[in-house]
């Protein structure tokens, strides 16, 4: 009973998200919540995702040699969160 009661509500928000207009903003904080789930604890622990602007991820990482580590994986980091994601949410990464 209460399995049915919360799919229905579950239903009925993203239904009024959609509305709103805002399902695609809440699925890029979703992004952004599931970073270390994505990119694996090692790349989590030297880098903050900040915010996704027009598909652009922007993400702070500590150190300057693993910014330029990052910056030849950001093909695969982006197919990694479009697959995690069933859809296209990024379609390039800023590593500052």
């Amino acid at each position: 009973m209460r399995s049915s009661a919360a799919k229905q509500l579950s239903l009925s928000l993203e239904s009024t998200l959609k509305q709103l207009g805002l399902s695609a903003r809440v699925r890029q904080y979703e992004v952004l919540e599931r970073w270390p789930a994505i990119v694996g604890e090692h790349i989590a622990a030297v880098t903050v995702p900040q915010r996704i602007d027009h598909g652009k991820l922007i993400v702070r990482v500590s150190r300057s040699t693993w910014r330029n580590e990052l910056v030849f994986l950001k093909k695969e980091i982006i197919a990694k969160i479009n697959k995690a994601m069933n859809q296209e949410i990024v379609n390039d990464i800023i590593f500052r």
